[in-house]
C-alpha cells in the first residue's frame, strides 16, 4: 500500500494541534495525523498528515496559510516492510548490566546480563535511543553503590523498558504509566513477555493523576524520560510525590536544555548528583534534600 505524507512546521503547540485537527477534514481523508515538538528550544512543532491516496495539495496549501504554517512538503512513500527493515537496523544494545535485544537476536545474549526482550515492532524505548540508554546506565549505578528503593515509578514509560530493568534490580513491585492507552498496552504486553506480570504494574495517566500512583507515594525512586517541558511541569508534583533523600533519573531532554531542567528541580528541593551526555542528549541524576 502507497502512502502519502504532508509535513509543515509552525510555531507553537496550540497552533499545530488546531492545523492537525483541520486537515481531518481533507478529501481524501487521511489516515492518520501527528504533532510533533521539535526539541531545539525554537517552540516549533511539526504537523504531519498521512494519506493512502494523494492528498489535495490546494487544500493543504490554503490550510497552511489559514494557520501561519509553513507550506506542506509532500512525499510518497515506498512500499516497505518497517518490521524487517528494523530488524535489520536494531542491534542489541549494552547498558551497565542490562543487554535489549529484539526476538531476531535472542540467541546473541551473553552470560550474566540482564537481559530485556523488546521486539523491533516496538522500537521506541528499545534501549536504542541514547535517553533510554542514559537511563538503563544511571539505574545500574544507583545498584551498585547500594541503593535500595522500596517504592518505584516510572512516569512516561512508554514500552516500560525502565520499570522493567528497575523491577529486575531490586525485589519490589514497580508502577509505570504513560498517557497513551496504546503505550500502557504495549508495556504490559512487555511485561508478560519478559517475565515480570504482577511485579511491573501498567496505568494509564497523566503525570502522577492515578489513585495508585497517589496512595503508594513517597517514592525512593522516579524515572520519567519524557521531554523538557513535561518534566518542568512535573517538578512540583515530584517534590511531593518523592521522599526525602529519593532519587530521580530524567530524561528526553537535549545536552542544550539540561541546565534548565536541573535549575527547575534545584528550586524544588532536589540536588544534582550527576549529569551523563550521550549525544545530543542528557540524563541527570538527582536526589531529594531531606
Amino acid at each position: 500500500m502507497t502512502t502519502f505524507t504532508a509535513l509543515t512546521h509552525v510555531q507553537g503547540r496550540q497552533a499545530a494541534e488546531a492545523l492537525a485537527e483541520a486537515c481531518e477534514d481533507l478529501d481524501p481523508e487521511p489516515v492518520g495525523t501527528g504533532v510533533f515538538e521539535i526539541e531545539d528550544g525554537s517552540n516549533r512543532w511539526e504537523v504531519g498528515v498521512y494519506f493512502t491516496e494523494a492528498p489535495d495539495e490546494i487544500g493543504l496549501a490554503l490550510l497552511a496559510a489559514v494557520h501561519g504554517a509553513n507550506p506542506f512538503a509532500v512525499s510518497e512513500l515506498p512500499e516497505v516492510d518497517w518490521v524487517a527493515h528494523v530488524r535489520r537496523e536494531l542491534t542489541p544494545v549494552r547498558a551497565g548490566r542490562f543487554f535489549v535485544h529484539g526476538s531476531h537476536d535472542a540467541d546473541k545474549v551473553p552470560e550474566g546480563v540482564e537481559a530485556l526482550w523488546i521486539e523491533a515492532a516496538m522500537a521506541f524505548g528499545t534501549g536504542h535511543h541514547d535517553t533510554t540508554k542514559g537511563c538503563l546506565e544511571a539505574l545500574d549505578r544507583l545498584a551498585v553503590q547500594g541503593f535500595q528503593p522500596h517504592r518505584i515509578v516510572d512516569i512516561g514509560c512508554g514500552t516500560a523498558v525502565l520499570a522493567m530493568a528497575a523491577a529486575r534490580l531490586w525485589p519490589v513491585t514497580v508502577l509505570a504509566s504513560d498517557i497513551d492507552a496504546v503505550a500502557v498496552d504495549t508495556a504490559a504486553a512487555n511485561v508478560i513477555a519478559n517475565g515480570l506480570d504482577g511485579r511491573v504494574i501498567c496505568l494509564e495517566a497523566a503525570g502522577f493523576g492515578h489513585q495508585m500512583l497517589e496512595d503508594n507515594a513517597p517514592y525512593d525512586l522516579v524515572l520519567a524520560n519524557i521531554l523538557k517541558q513535561p518534566l518542568i511541569d512535573l517538578a512540583p508534583q515530584m517534590a511531593q510525590m518523592v521522599a526525602p533523600n529519593g532519587r530521580i533519573i530524567l530524561s528526553g531532554i537535549l545536552t542544550t536544555q539540561a541546565d534548565e531542567v536541573a535549575e527547575v528541580y534545584g528550586a524544588q528541593g532536589f540536588s544534582l548528583d550527576r549529569r551523563d551526555d550521550l549525544g545530543d542528549w542528557s540524563a541527570l541524576s538527582l536526589s531529594r534534600r531531606s
